[in-house]
């Protein structure tokens, strides 16, 4: 009997071992995935920012979908092109992960536009504005964007410099896909409007301020009257700073897209520094610094203090516009996962959210605008068909002296 009784307690316990195996097994495929490649080291801020976007739209759900609990992976990728690629690479090789949301940077993107479309990665970009980014050579295009389109991006920032009354403006442009994206688009609207470009610069990350101010110099002698700058934080800092320390003759206004809003900017150049510079930038027309914010605003900055621990305030927020674009995109996202019944089967529920954010059929009320079906399929035909916004939806904006960004165009909080 009591070789019997020993026995049977082994069985329980087998029994009970086999039964939390399965259960642990089941609650697995329960889970989800988002991959977050972004540069945690160089543009630090627009990364954190996005990852405080995602984390307040989800925490708005419970972290739950479907029963299935969605988390978020950050990957560092530092700007390179190579280390996207192998975070992409893990991505697939992850059976619980299910997309991957970018962040500032355009040139992992354009490196690996081909490898994500021919994979099947579900891309969500709420930053990199790089035109070709979401336009595919065919119809199997995976990565939509919930941000500036550099398609449109030129061309705004052209306008709006125009209509301040400037005619000769030097394109001062980093020498990446992003910023020979950007002087065609610059170069076109321009010569729309029967304006010449009076030069065109590169430089490269890491560019030094000695170097920098040889280049103001040769823009002033140009005869040019505004700069359009493309850059991101690091570089933006250092022609800033090269500026303020030139003689005021030498002082042009910049006109900038909004790669210096993704980093440290503002601890880099004092606001001393910035008052001495006409500098504006484009932004989308959203900010939570509005005397009026909505109610969906207020209750969005709530659920971010409440989720986010390293936010406790607004100004825990360092770069608004990753945190405003990713809250809004993954918000669609959630809308679009709702739409379909999710299996369990990664790549069956890829291909299912990727169907339902083209067929969006619920409207979607975000941060910056209430998004009727954002996307369509895509074809070459349809290139616009993976972008959420349009110019409808930009601003230009600038630093104030508290280190905060004032929109200057926008429509206003108006959700």
């Amino acid at each position: 009997m009591h070789v019997m009784s020993l026995l049977f307690r082994y069985l329980l316990l087998f029994c009970f071992i086999l039964m939390t195996f399965f259960s642990e097994s089941v609650q697995a495929k329960k889970k989800y995935t988002i991959y977050l490649d972004a540069d945690f080291s160089g543009a630090s801020a627009s990364s954190l920012a996005i990852e405080q976007g995602i984390t307040t739209a989800l925490a708005e759900v419970g972290n739950h979908i479907q029963g299935f609990e969605f988390e978020i992976a950050v990957k560092d990728h530092r700007a390179n092109s190579l280390r996207s690629r192998r975070n992409l690479e893990a991505f697939l090789a992850d059976e619980q992960a299910i997309m991957v949301f970018s962040g500032l940077h355009s040139p992992p993107l354009l490196a690996n536009k081909s490898f994500i479309n021919d994979n099947s990665i579900l891309l969500l970009d709420p930053w990199a504005a790089a035109g070709p980014i979401t336009r595919s050579a065919s119809e199997n295009n995976w990565i939509f964007r919930l941000s500036i389109d550099d398609s449109n991006a030129g061309r705004y920032i052209s306008n709006k410099a125009i209509e301040q009354g400037f005619s000769k403006p030097y394109l001062l442009l980093e020498d990446t896909g992003w910023g020979r994206s950007n002087e065609k688009t610059m170069t076109q609207a321009l010569k729309e409007s029967s304006i010449k470009t009076a030069g065109v610069s590169w430089f490269n990350w890491g560019v030094g301020q000695n170097h920098a101010k040889v280049l103001l110099r040769d823009i002033k002698a140009s005869g040019a009257d505004v700069i359009f700058f493309v850059g991101n934080s690091a570089e933006g800092a250092t022609f800033i700073n090269a500026m303020a320390e030139l003689p005021q003759s030498i002082h042009l206004p910049i006109r900038s897209h909004w790669g210096i809003t993704g980093g440290d900017f503002t601890n880099k150049v004092t606001a001393s520094q910035r008052k001495k510079i006409d500098l504006q930038f484009i932004q989308t027309n959203f900010s939570f610094i509005s005397d009026n914010l909505s109610a969906l605003a207020k209750s969005v900055l709530a659920t971010a203090i409440k989720s986010n621990s390293n936010i406790q305030q607004l100004a825990d927020i360092k770069a608004q516009t990753g945190f405003i674009h990713a809250y809004d995109l993954t918000k669609v996202v959630i809308s679009a996962i709702n739409q379909v019944k999710l299996t369990g089967n990664r790549q069956q529920d890829k291909d299912l959210v990727h169907y339902a954010l083209e067929h969006l059929e619920q409207p979607v009320k975000g941060l910056l605008k209430t998004y009727h079906r954002p996307f369509t399929p895509y074809s070459e035909a349809q290139l616009n068909a993976h972008e959420a916004l349009t110019m409808e939806e930009y601003a230009m904006g600038e630093y104030t002296s508290d280190n905060e960004i004032n929109l200057l165009n926008s429509l206003g909080n108006n959700q």
